[in-house]
């Protein structure tokens, strides 16, 4: 309801008080509220200075600064149980300590009754203390006092060595006492009254560990004995690790029988590489295939992880038994393919019925022993593919005597041998039967393609074969490789390896001139044939035209040719990349081709740097070239290319004849640019006159008038003057802007030349108020007639705005 509308009250309705009356109201309520709150805000901080402690007075006697009371207790940063054991472990080690010092110090001060009372006592007192703290429920106490007791036993039996058994042998006392306090643990643990204590097992377990080994150092210094005992440890961890239920005494177990299986699995290993004989080898064979038989047990720990990698090492012991046994009874270059016989026939583990863990650990085994035998024959494979490189620093100095001559002339021949060769060509032939796999069948038959490749590459060079034989072997792996390619197995590989094949055995050639003419012929076309394949041909008709080039540089070479006349030669290769790119069954391959037509036909121009006739030659030949592509719809644009070489083979040519007439080089292209133009405007009236002709004028006029400035003599003003004066018109009759706007531009700006020497002058011969004076009359004349000269520049720009 609005303000100016009367209110009024009816009997039975509330009254409602006029605004300012109603206002007046709140404001007085409100203030109410802000007095009550003051009130209650005071009382507040007053119940807080209640609630807080009294501050201890400072030495001046007044009361230091008033703390806030903490929230709640401190958290503590350790919990009830953690305290306890730590009370307990530090008491432990205490107690223990106190006994180890009482009995290498204080022991000799006490008879021999004394010393065995005191031993009893505190032995006993020590072991059988845990009896009653187990019955009232002090589990952790009575793990302390139990731990104390075991090591109470050791001091003991140091003790009865320096006392009792004082001439007895270290290693041999130490082997009876560990298994003596091992069998008093393993009897003290099994107490029913103190069956639930954790430490006996762990410390008998870990006293276990040194029987044997103490009693090989004993018997003998032999390092098989020492080996056999680690190993043998290592076995009983195992038994122990597979029988036990207890989780932490299986988890030392296996840390005992992997850490002594480790040690022992090293030395066995150490005494296989190393055994002078078969006896020998035989003896750490055995060593290792015991470790590999308590790895096979160690297979059944729960778990795919660690049966897998147990599997794992388990296949490599059995591996390196069988090769160090063959290996000592064979020559040393046929240790490689030794323990490659041996990865192969583990390999066949995969036909067994084994676990699915085990049987992919042994396969993994199996494809590391053959991994590894490859890769000690990658350094054949790579001498023989990138020693050719080196002749490329001197081509064509005379055949070597053999393949390996060829290949390390500039690369050491490692001393390997050919046997090495036997590790990529077995191993190929595994993955080649693996490849029957339909699942497997991609990876598998590549790397047998990689391998076989590599194989045949550094055949050759193994064998000392004869350097034609080994031209003759390694093109037929090129041809080999394109053949298969040809017929779709594995086309991306066989091609890859046909074209890197084919490098090498390019500088393989270059000894010999013949060897490089036949190779490059064989290459070209070679590689020209499988172009023509669909599949093949954007990979394969750019390198044939790369080894055409090449070609075309050798045959020139060989026939003498100066390296300008060599260059004609070479712009076969972009002639027939033309002709090729303009066959509409060439189109998938046509951008590599061309871009490969235009490299070689920099190519030639940069073999004719040298002479200028001839460089002029080279441009005016490729531009014919680059004309005849322009000829295709497709590829209009390569004609700017072809105008450009034009022009450039022009221009050479001029220089080479020493012409210096600017116009000589600027006609040449104008011309062309002038007809292009009106060819231009006569299918598209619409185009712009500077776009159609303003290039061409501008190639012609511009550095002429740049001439003209220079030019002591007055023909080139004159006809540069005359021309422009003829265009100017040309442009006013047909109403075109470009020859207009050009023409007269070029038109004053050449009258100004002429005129400039008698202006000199004549500044010269005024006086010097002139000039001013000339130029105030001249702004007075403008400013009186600005309107009218405003009018008449827009008039000219209208006229101009309507041409074209």
């Amino acid at each position: 309801m609005s303000r100016d509308v009367t209110r009024t009250t009816l009997p039975g309705m509330t009254h409602v008080p006029p605004p300012a009356e109603e206002l007046r109201l709140l404001d007085a309520e409100l203030r109410q509220l802000d007095a009550r709150r003051a009130q209650l805000l005071h009382r507040r901080a007053w119940l807080v200075a209640a609630l807080q402690p009294v501050a201890p007075l400072t030495a001046s006697g007044a009361a230091g600064p008033a703390r806030q009371a903490p929230l709640g207790p401190p958290r503590p940063e350790a919990t009830a149980h953690g305290v306890q054991n730590v009370l307990l472990l530090l008491g432990g080690v205490l107690l223990t300590l106190a006994a180890a010092v009482f009995t290498l110090v204080s022991w000799g001060r006490l008879g021999i009754s004394g010393r065995a009372l005191v031993l009893a006592a505190i032995t006993s007192a020590a072991l059988f203390a845990p009896v009653p703290l187990l019955r009232r429920g002090l589990r952790s106490t009575a793990e302390s006092v139990a731990g104390l007791g075991l090591a109470l036993m050791v001091l003991d039996a140091y003790a009865v060595h320096q006392v009792a058994v004082t001439g007895a042998d270290g290693a041999g006392y130490t082997a009876l006492a560990s298994a003596l306090l091992a069998g008093l643990w393993v009897a003290y643990g099994r107490l029913p009254q103190v069956a639930g204590l954790r430490l006996p097992p762990h410390a008998a377990l870990a006293a276990a560990q040194l029987p044997l080994l103490f009693w090989a150092i004993r018997a003998s210094a032999v390092p098989y004995g020492i080996t056999a005992a680690l190993l043998v440890t290592a076995g009983f961890d195992t038994v122990v690790a597979l029988r036990v239920t207890a989780g932490s005494v299986r988890v030392l177990a296996a840390i005992g029988a992997y850490g002594m299986g480790s040690w022992g699995v090293l030395a066995a290993g150490w005494l296989s590489w190393g055994a002078a004989g078969p006896s020998a080898a035989a003896r750490a064979a055995a060593l290792l295939l015991a470790a590999a038989l308590a790895l096979g047990a160690a297979a059944r720990l729960p778990g795919r992880a660690v049966a897998t990698g147990n599997a794992v090492a388990g296949g490599l012991l059995l591996v390196a038994a069988a090769g160090g046994v063959l290996r000592a009874s064979l020559p040393g270059e046929w240790t490689v393919p030794t323990y490659l016989a041996c990865g192969v026939a583990l390999s066949t583990a995969v036909r067994m019925r084994l676990p699915e863990p085990v049987r992919r650990g042994v396969v993994l085994a199996a494809g590391a022993v053959q991994t590894a035998a490859v890769a000690c024959a990658l350094p054949l494979v790579l001498v023989s593919l990138l020693g050719p490189l080196g002749w490329a620093v001197q081509p064509w100095s005379g055949a070597p005597s053999d393949t390996r001559a060829a290949v390390s002339v500039h690369m050491p021949w490692a001393p390997h041998s050919w046997q090495l060769l036997l590790a990529p060509v077995t191993v190929a032939a595994v993955l080649a039967l693996l490849a029957r796999a339909e699942t497997r069948r991609p990876g598998a038959a590549t790397g047998a393609a990689y391998l076989t490749w590599a194989t045949l590459m550094a055949l050759p060079a193994a064998f000392q074969l004869p350097y034609a034989a080994g031209l003759l072997l390694q093109g037929a792996a090129v041809a080999t490789a394109l053949a298969a390619a040809s017929v779709h197995f594995l086309p991306t590989t066989t091609t890859a390896l046909a074209l890197g094949g084919s490098v090498p055995l390019t500088f393989l050639s270059l000894p010999s001139q013949t060897a490089t003419l036949a190779v490059l012929s064989a290459q070209t076309a070679a590689l020209a044939a499988a172009s023509l394949r669909p599949h093949l041909a954007p990979v394969t008709a750019p390198a044939a035209l790369v080894y055409g080039a090449a070609l075309a540089c050798a045959t020139g070479a060989a026939a003498g040719w100066q390296v300008q006349h060599t260059a004609l030669l070479v712009l076969l290769v972009p002639a027939t990349a033309a002709l090729l790119a303009a066959r509409p069954a060439a189109a998938h391959a046509r951008v590599p081709v061309e871009i490969t037509g235009a490299a070689a036909g920099l190519l030639a121009v940069g073999l004719a740097l040298t002479d200028a006739p001839m460089l002029a030659l080279v441009p005016a030949l490729c531009a014919v070239i680059a004309a005849g592509t322009a000829v295709r719809p497709d590829r209009r644009s390569v004609g700017y290319a072809a105008a450009a070489l034009f022009l450039l083979a022009s221009w050479v040519r001029l220089a080479a004849w020493d012409v210096g007439v600017v116009e000589a080089y600027t006609l040449p292209a104008t011309v062309p640019a002038l007809c292009v133009g009106a060819w231009r405007r006569h299918r598209d009236p619409e185009a712009s006159s500077w776009t159609a002709y303003g290039p061409g004028l501008a190639a012609t006029l511009l550095p002429s008038l740049a001439a003209a400035w220079n030019d002591a003599h007055w023909t080139r003003p004159l006809l540069l003057g005359a021309a422009a004066l003829l265009l100017t018109l040309l442009g006013a009759r047909h109403r075109l802007r470009a020859p207009l706007v050009l023409g007269g531009s070029v038109l004053v700006l050449d009258a100004l030349r002429e005129l400039a020497p008698p202006l000199v002058r004549m500044a010269d011969a005024l006086p010097g108020w002139v000039p001013p004076a000339f130029a105030g009359c001249l702004l007075l004349v403008l400013g009186a007639t600005y309107e009218q000269r405003i009018r008449d520049v827009r008039r000219v720009r209208e006229a101009l705005g309507r041409m074209s």
